[in-house]
């Protein structure tokens, strides 16, 4: 089992960058791949990013190609969401999932474990 405590979220101008980080707790971090979701009030809970469990493998969102960049440091038990030239359709409350394989997934109903989310608003 694996708790996940989300942070770094705010309120930004668009065009600004934020980083957000999830530290997981347990021994076992490097055996799951993770996953970034956001839910925007209204909306249901989109995939953002995914990463394998060792960093190499990767996987977006169309609509965050090319501006975010999901990481992660093993030896930290820690994940990123580097999230450059927000928009203000960005704006929503940010979780990081956690699931037990070597394979990334952008389905949230296979993710197992969740953080509480962090907030981020992006002001036009």
């Amino acid at each position: 089992q694996v708790q996940l405590v989300e942070s770094g979220g705010g309120l930004v101008q668009a065009g600004d960058s934020l980083r957000l980080s999830c530290a997981a707790s347990g021994r076992t971090f490097s055996s799951y791949a993770m996953g970034w979701f956001r839910q925007a009030p209204g909306k249901e809970r989109e995939f953002v990013s995914a990463i394998n469990w060792s960093g190499v493998v990767t996987d977006y969102a169309d609509s965050v190609k090319g501006r975010f960049t999901i990481s992660r440091d093993n030896a930290k038990n820690t994940l990123y969401l580097q999230m450059n030239s927000l928009k203000p359709e960005d704006t929503a409350v940010y979780y990081c999932a956690a699931r037990p394989s070597i394979y990334t997934d952008n389905a949230a109903r296979r993710y197992d474990y969740w953080g509480q989310g962090t907030q981020v608003t992006v002001s036009s």
